[in-house]
């Protein structure tokens, strides 16, 4: 009776148990599925390396994509010792357009925001920097060559812009006046080419920095004088809008802040906002690495040689492919990156007379002269602050150039001093036996074949003979003691 008494109350203890662990699982699900409405997900681009093309399309996809996405704010990391003006441009006009708030945060510690980076960081919402970072030296390198400015009085930095303009214009006209009449046209022509460079790089960061709020009179010595500043020196200077330590510090600060976008004003709502990665994938990393001038240089090189490889071995196919494709890879990577013509068609000519040393008996002076032109050449393909070719391949390759030189003529001096070994001339001197006795005309056995033999001194079976001349298929002997005590040495 007992036991018929307590299992409706055991029913429902264990009803009660599965209740309360549905409830239980419940709340955590909807509290997991509510978390990420009550934490906002913040994208972090990175902008590591050299500004190029490929860069430039992955930053500006990723804001797209971020838009697109609805995220609150953009944080973009910046590391970079400068790039292209082109791609530059397309990262600042993507960023002028968002209608959300981007970040820009020089970090980690160590990292820099030159050059392009400079121009960059003035274009985003909210400019940070972590400690120990830099930015400046904003000055425009020309890739067609002429001087390059230095710290001048006529443009000292707490001047406007347009003041700056018309101290240039006003300098510009001086320089003109006191040049002499027998100034060189291109010389003249190539400083105000430079001229124009820089004050369109000085009114470009500066409406930048003045649209942003910042320290625009810094942000024009930056162009015209390369002036750098430290991460500290810079929010003390009005160059940024804080420092942070970290990217979780960096949210903490930005929360509450006002920002003005595309779409008009925003407040930053960061509390317990967590960052997202967002790195380049395979496609921009493969076309950023074709991007890098060091990589083309190779590839261009490769080509070169793979395609004189061919020439001097027709038939041989696996060079002449293999150079076929690496050449037209690099006159890719050319067309996104700027070069000078003159330094490639250098590279180019240097091959080619390191090549025509094999064919025309110069003395090396062929060969010479193309791993001069070759190593002007490389050093002058491109100048771009961060997009250079490496000093270190380049002599490399020089270097290489002048082994292979050495080489072709060490082989040619060994060439005309080695007796030869072949053809009729090959066989005069080459020693021989005689297959039977005679006196004018017999056997002998030469290189392991029977020949027709003639001399003048009657020869026994088995004598060691030496030949002296060849008339057709008739070799001329002698005894070799004979040879041996009639030499002068």
């Amino acid at each position: 009776m007992r036991s018929r008494t307590r299992q409706p109350a055991v029913y429902l203890s264990k009803y009660c148990a599965r209740v309360i662990s549905a409830l239980m699982i419940g709340l955590v699900a909807t509290m997991a599925l509510a978390a990420p409405a009550d934490t906002p997900r913040v994208p972090e681009i990175s902008l590591d390396g050299a500004v190029g093309p490929a860069t430039a399309d992955f930053v500006v996809d990723a804001i797209q994509q971020a838009e697109a996405d609805g995220a609150p704010v953009i944080i973009l990391r910046i590391d970079t010792p400068g790039g292209l003006s082109t791609a530059m441009r397309d990262i600042v006009q993507a960023i002028l357009n968002s209608t959300v708030p981007v970040v820009g945060y020089v970090a980690p510690a160590g990292a820099r925001a030159a050059s392009a980076g400079t121009y960059i960081l003035m274009a985003t919402h909210i400019a940070a920097m972590a400690p120990a970072t830099t930015l400046g030296a904003a000055t425009p390198v020309n890739i067609g060559g002429g001087s390059s400015p230095g710290p001048s009085d006529d443009s000292p930095s707490n001047k406007t812009g347009k003041n700056s303009e018309q101290s240039a214009d006003k300098n510009q006209t001086n320089v003109d006046d006191a040049a002499p009449d027998n100034a060189t046209p291109d010389l003249g022509n190539a400083q105000t080419e430079r001229r124009k460079q820089v004050n369109d790089a000085v009114a470009y960061i500066r409406s930048l920095a003045e649209r942003r709020g910042r320290n625009a009179d810094w942000a024009e010595s930056a162009v015209r004088d390369a002036a750098t500043l430290t991460a500290e020196a810079a929010e003390k200077d009005g160059v940024i809008d804080l420092v942070a330590d970290s990217t979780p510090a960096l949210l903490a600060a930005l929360n509450g802040r006002a920002v003005e976008t595309a779409s008009g004003p925003q407040t930053l709502a960061t509390r317990n906002a967590r960052t997202r990665s967002v790195e380049p994938g395979w496609r921009t990393r493969v076309l950023a690495a074709l991007s890098n001038p060091t990589v083309a240089y190779l590839l261009f090189m490769i080509g070169l040689v793979g395609l004189a490889a061919e020439a001097l071995n027709p038939g041989a196919a696996v060079p002449g492919v293999i150079g076929a494709i690496c050449l037209i890879t690099a006159f890719y990577a050319f067309n996104m990156i700027p070069i000078d013509l003159t330094g490639a068609a250098l590279i180019a000519l240097g091959v080619l007379l390191v090549v025509a040393e094999a064919f025309v008996p110069s003395f090396g002076v062929l060969g010479l002269g193309g791993v001069v032109a070759l190593l002007f050449g490389s050093l002058m393909l491109t100048d771009t602050p961060g997009y250079d070719v490496s000093t270190t391949v380049i002599l490399t390759i020089a270097i290489a150039g002048l082994l292979i030189l050495t080489t072709a003529a060490w082989q040619f001096r060994r060439a005309r001093t080695t007796r030869t070994q072949t053809g009729h001339e090959g066989m005069l001197g080459a020693h021989c036996s005689a297959r039977h006795d005679f006196e004018h005309d017999g056997r002998v056995w030469l290189h392991g074949e029977s020949w027709r033999a003639t001399t003048d001194t009657p020869v026994v079976e088995g004598q060691a003979l030496e030949v002296v001349s060849i008339n057709g298929l008739t070799v001329h002997v002698r005894p070799v003691a004979e040879s041996s005590a009639s030499s002068p040495n």
